[in-house]
Formats: structure tokens, sequence, C-alpha cells
């Protein structure tokens, strides 16, 4: 079977955070490819090296309120906001002080708090703004708290911003994707294996046996869904925790 679904974002202003690789990065080259205005942001400077032709690139770390505030000043109305920047990093339960720990919701929950609130009021009536969670928003794994827990702190953000934000048309929404080949995901899949005294290969297959459809996704494999969700064909889709993981979780 094939097909093709396409979206036309012509005129349509849109800010990615996380954009300098990964998913982010899918996400903005699917936006760019489908005509709109666009903007980039991440912490990482390579965000200046992976903009794409015709977009505005701005590198701040979202966790510092202050910052953000000043980096998004002198933006204009936007279309869509896309939540995607984040932090995934193992966080073993620990006797004391962890600044991993705290880094990860730092940057997770705090700052698209921080992205969210400095862009509310340039937010366009009907607005779409969406965040990207994980599957791990709807289970868990052991010695990644930090991020199991910001990820679960995503998926509230989402439903109390669809209240907040549905009386001017604003429509609100996560996407938990399963497992994407990126950078941060192939660390942790090494880690699980570390700590399970397997290898990376047998993980990766027990991964991929607990999908439906096997094997790992692209960023690209993810990014129409974050599309869809912002186009005229999700205008009554608000509050909802949509998952993209190749048939892992059903829920």
């Amino acid at each position: 079977m094939g097909g093709r679904i396409g979206f036309d974002f012509s005129g349509q202003r849109v800010l990615v955070t996380g954009a300098s690789s990964g998913i982010g990065l899918g996400i903005a080259r699917a936006f760019h490819a489908a005509g709109a205005t666009l903007t980039v942001l991440a912490d990482n400077p390579a965000i200046h090296d992976t903009a794409l032709p015709g977009a505005r690139a701005i590198q701040c770390d979202i966790s510092d309120a202050e910052a953000v505030n000043a980096a998004l000043a002198d933006t204009g109305p936007l279309d869509v906001l896309v939540n995607n920047a984040g932090l995934e990093r193992p966080t073993p339960l620990i006797p004391g002080r962890d600044e991993t720990f705290e880094r990860i919701l730092a940057v997770n929950v705090t700052g698209t708090r921080n992205v969210t609130g400095a862009l509310r009021d340039r937010l366009s009536e009907g607005a779409s703004v969406i965040l990207t969670a994980s599957i791990w928003a709807r289970t868990a794994v052991p010695e990644f708290a930090a991020y199991v827990a910001s990820k679960h702190a995503t998926l509230g953000l989402t439903r109390t911003w669809a209240h907040e934000l549905g009386p001017r048309g604003i429509r609100v929404n996560a996407v938990c994707p399963g497992w994407v080949r990126t950078g941060p995901a192939i660390n942790s899949l090494r880690e699980m294996a570390r700590t399970s005294n397997r290898s990376e290969a047998e993980v990766a297959e027990e991964l991929s046996a607990a999908q439906v459809l096997p094997g790992l996704m692209d960023p690209d494999d993810i990014a129409g869904l974050y599309l869809f969700l912002a186009s005229d064909g999700a205008a009554n889709i608000t509050g909802q925790a949509i998952t993209i993981d190749r048939g892992e979780v059903m829920a």
C-alpha cells in the first residue's frame, strides 16, 4: 500500500523548540517543506548550523525564564508552537541531591512552561500547541525516574493548558513517541543494556519484539503526526495524548 498526505502551511508561523537534531529537526524540516514561516530554538549552538533556509534560529536555555523572555521578545504572532525540547538521561535512585534529576525537570517541565508562558499572548486565535511527551508518559522503566516523571508531567501540562487556552480556540495536544532513532534514545538503550548486563543488540531486539510493527522509527516517521495536529484536520482535537510507537503501548 502507498499514498501521500499533503499539508500546506503557507503563511503559517511556526516555532519548534529542541530543533537542532533528532525529533525536533525532523519536525522543523516537515513544517519547512510544507511552506511554514519557521523559527527554531535550541540550547545547542548547532541550531545556527542546522537552521533551514529562511528559518530564524534562536539559541537559548529554556530552563532560564529571563533568558527565554529576552530571546523571544521580538517574536511575532504564532500559529503553531511545538514544545519539543527535552533532556533524557538515566537517574537511578541515589541518596542525597541529584543534579541531573533536577536539570531534567528544569528543562523538560519548567522549560516547557517558560516557553509557552512567554508566547501565550502571541498565540493566534485558533492556534495549535503541541508538546512532545513519550510512551514513558504512559508507562515506566527502571533508573529513568526524572525523564519518566517529566513526561508524565507533560501530559498534565497538556490537559491543563487545553482548558486554559480553549476559550481562545487554541488546541493543546501531546505526542507520545516510542523508540525513535535519535542520539538520546540510543544512549538510553545502551544504558539499559549496561544495567541489565546484556548486549545492546539483545535490548534492541526485546524492544522491537514488544511492538506490533518491529523496528525503530526515524524522526521523519513521526513528523507527520505533528503536522496533522497543527492542521485544520485536527480542529476538534485538544487535550489529547496521541501515541506513535508501532503498537508498543495500546491505550
